[in-house]
């Protein structure tokens, strides 16, 4: 599948480093170097991933990122010169898959690319429907829904949920985490899934601060309630 990218960045050399790299690796791209820009071509042309520089004109990269995690599942890759981890809890918080420090090699993006469809993907072959307390997570099309409701999770979320859940009571480390729900060698950053598994907490937990579907095990990681 010939998957469309829009690249959004208001520096138009950086466009013209991304953009034909990204097409010889067989993708189709669209650009994109304001906020409010970049809205509008994610509607129109329905990319698979977005990759979004942090500071634009008009609207930031937060807002912009912000506000299609409202409206989409869209990949989101947030592109930065700010490499503090706090900025990087924040890209993660309101809805990005992955954050990439600028300067940055072509290769490096087109695998990070390339690791957030695969996890859009979902589970091949699975086809089954988990239910955890009132949680049901199908696995077949990547949903989930909470007392009938459904909950919108980004891929990222979606399969770290669905590792956890698939498991209950067995205790995964934040590396195993990375390992297994967002299989990219190259994040070796294990505190980025502290800032995922908030998000989840927010959209499943009756009350985030005491949870009881995904529980801390302190000093080892995260487990799935096995009494949920």
């Amino acid at each position: 599948m010939n998957h469309t990218l829009l690249l959004v960045d208001d520096e138009q050399k950086v466009l013209e480093f991304m953009e034909p790299f990204l097409r010889q690796e067989g993708f189709h791209t669209v650009t994109a170097s304001t906020g409010k820009e970049a809205l509008r071509k994610a509607k129109e042309t329905k990319p698979s991933v977005v990759v979004l520089d942090w500071m634009l004109p008009e609207m930031s990269g937060i807002e912009v990122c912000r506000e299609l995690r409202g409206i989409s599942r869209v990949g989101i890759i947030m592109v930065t010169a700010r490499a503090e981890e706090s900025d990087k809890v924040i890209g993660l918080e309101v809805g990005a898959d992955d954050y990439l420090t600028k300067p940055f090699s072509l290769r490096e993006l087109a695998a990070r690319i390339r690791s957030v469809l695969r996890r859009m993907d979902g589970y091949e072959a699975a086809g089954q429907t988990l239910e955890r307390g009132e949680l049901s997570i199908s696995e077949s099309q990547c949903r989930v829904w909470k007392r009938g409701r459904e909950i919108q999770l980004t891929p990222t979320e979606f399969k770290m949920l669905l590792t956890l859940a698939a498991r209950p009571g067995i205790v995964y480390s934040r590396l195993q985490l990375l390992q297994s729900a967002l299989e990219d060698d190259m994040l070796n950053d294990e505190r980025t899934v502290d800032a995922h598994i908030s998000r989840i907490r927010k959209k499943i937990e009756d009350d985030p601060a005491n949870p009881g579907y995904i529980q801390t095990v302190y000093g080892f990681g995260y487990r799935f309630g096995d009494r949920t």
